[in-house]
């Protein structure tokens, strides 16, 4: 989106155009193998996660969305994504042999949306002080940070564990 703001802002309608037909390719190439009741939801899980099989990443989803939420479509998507994207980059980062997971989990419990992402790794603990740090350089990294502050403005809850071979992030909002 922030790409073809960009280009409308310059008034360059034919990258729009051309950025448009790009995406429309790319779904095009995207499975829907997940339905989780709440169309943003699918439409992000199923891009990434299509990805994620390209890639030779065991994936396991178990993902149902309540009709009813408390938190936008837009902030749970951002959240939903940027930890995927994090856990497709961890995996990208092992070997090719070794055994590469995500798992993702969505559902309710304790009357909480309860958001799970658990994938392999082979880094060591990403902590400085009490937080997790994401190892990207440049423009990128923000991702951890736009979580914590999503889950915070919704008064919910954020569990991060880095251990051996695993890395898992586990949300709650209240519903």
């Amino acid at each position: 989106m922030q790409k073809i703001k960009a280009h409308l802002a310059l008034g360059q309608f034919q990258e729009v155009t051309e950025y448009l037909n790009r995406l429309e390719q790319d779904l095009d190439e995207i499975d829907i193998t997940y339905r989780t009741g709440n169309v943003s939801v699918d439409a992000i899980l199923n891009s990434k996660l299509t990805v994620a099989s390209d890639k030779d990443i065991e994936i396991n989803c178990k993902a149902k969305v309540p009709k009813e939420l408390s938190v936008s479509d837009v902030d749970l998507c951002v959240i939903i994504g940027n930890l995927v994207d994090n856990s497709l980059e961890s995996c990208k980062k092992m070997g090719d042999d070794e055994k590469k997971f995500l798992r993702v989990y969505i559902g309710v419990f304790k009357k909480q949306l309860y958001i799970s992402v658990m994938n392999s790794t082979n880094e060591e603990e990403r902590k400085q002080g009490h937080e997790f740090v994401s190892r990207k350089w440049g423009n990128h990294g923000h991702g951890l940070k736009r979580i914590d502050n999503i889950v915070e403005k919704n008064q919910g809850f954020i569990n991060r564990k880095n251990e051996p071979g695993v890395f898992v992030t586990e949300v709650m909002l209240p519903l």
